[in-house]
């Protein structure tokens, strides 16, 4: 199979060559990240958290086992592309479907492949995220798409990503309503086991959530900084006190502002399957799955207490109301396809959902 050219060039002129994969297209832009998983790739591209965003994967073979529907963690992909080292070409595995370049294509996801990812994580790791455009364009073109691109900051990536009507998942003993800010399958299919769950749209007022009578509230994951997602968190505000809330990821930090923390951006955010938080509680160290590039700022919040901390950088990643029954991680506890070091904090929204019954 012939190849075509392609070049990945960031804001500052920085340039990589590579070849095409995936949807063809002639330039792609987005604000560039990396994320460090080994597996996991297909639920990682359909991440909707990653709206916005062209990911590199750091690991260098990507692709070998192929692609299954069963691991679509939305209704399509949400990411600008994707750029790896080498695509395999061959993939082999029980569960496969289809290639993953197939899979671009069809989904219109394109790609750059035949990149120095390793050179280009120690380049993102010193400057940060940054915007970048790659495609079969000449550099020029591609280099005034980087400069123009204006990443996530201060966009509301949600009300792209959110479902547009309400739809009910799972046949749990308890009722859920779950706020879509880019939900991911893998995180209904465990709510699913302990409730009804009825998926909202980001944008639905207190009031409508709590005429539901829900036992519980779950503020999802999603893309983006949360201090530009319309109305959230005084929605957040209308529910505590009023519905236990469990909220992971953006959810989260979601939780966080509506309680008065602050929210920053991290550098280059924290993107993988493999990073350790110590659990205060317990002083365990759980290995999780982590996709974010904002976060709650410690010491901004007064109610509630931190119950688990990034080993790697002393970020905040989960806190506790003291006053109201709610709780949040940074982290993902359904971690698909893993690790499920975590999967017991949906346990705890069940019982904090006994709590409040």
């Amino acid at each position: 199979m012939t190849l075509q050219e392609a070049l990945l060039v960031l804001a500052d002129g920085e340039v990589f060559e590579g070849e095409a994969i995936g949807a063809p297209v002639e330039v792609a832009t987005g604000e560039v990240v990396f994320n460090t998983v080994l597996s996991g790739y297909q639920e990682v591209v359909t991440d909707p958290s990653y709206a916005g965003q062209i990911i590199t994967f750091t690991y260098p073979h990507i692709g070998n086992y192929g692609v299954t529907a069963l691991d679509d963690e939305s209704r399509r992909p949400f990411c600008r592309g994707v750029i790896v080292r080498d695509l395999a070409r061959r993939h082999s595995n029980w569960r496969s479907e289809d290639d993953l370049d197939a899979f671009l294509r069809r989904t219109g996801v394109p790609g750059i492949a035949g990149i120095d990812t390793r050179r280009l994580t120690r380049y993102l790791r010193e400057a940060g995220a940054t915007a970048g455009a790659f495609g079969s364009g000449d550099e020029a073109t591609l280099l005034a798409a980087a400069r123009a691109e204006p990443g996530t900051d201060a966009i509301d990536l949600v009300a792209a990503v959110t479902c547009d009507t309400p739809y009910t998942v799972g046949d749990g003993p308890r009722r859920v309503v779950a706020y879509d800010f880019g939900i991911k399958t893998t995180i209904l299919h465990h709510l699913g086991k302990i409730a009804t769950v009825e998926v909202v749209p980001a944008s639905t007022p207190a009031a409508d959530v709590l005429a539901r009578r829900p036992d519980g509230v779950f503020l999802s994951n999603g893309p983006g900084d949360p201090a530009m997602v319309a109305g959230a968190v005084d929605n957040i505000r209308g529910l505590l006190g009023n519905v236990p809330v469990f909220g992971i990821c953006l959810g989260h930090q979601l939780l966080g502002a509506a309680l008065g923390a602050e929210t920053y951006k991290l550098k280059f955010g924290h993107h993988g399957g493999n990073h350790p938080v110590r659990r205060i509680k317990t002083g365990a160290v759980e290995i999780t799955s982590q996709n974010h590039n904002f976060a709650v700022a410690e010491g901004s919040l007064d109610s509630a207490d931190v119950t688990h901390v990034n080993l790697n950088d002393g970020v905040v990643e989960g806190i506790a109301c003291r006053d109201v029954l709610a709780f949040g991680v940074q982290y993902h506890p359904e971690a698909g396809p893993g690790p499920h070091d975590a999967r017991y904090l949906f346990d705890e929204f069940d019982a904090l959902m006994a709590r409040g019954a």
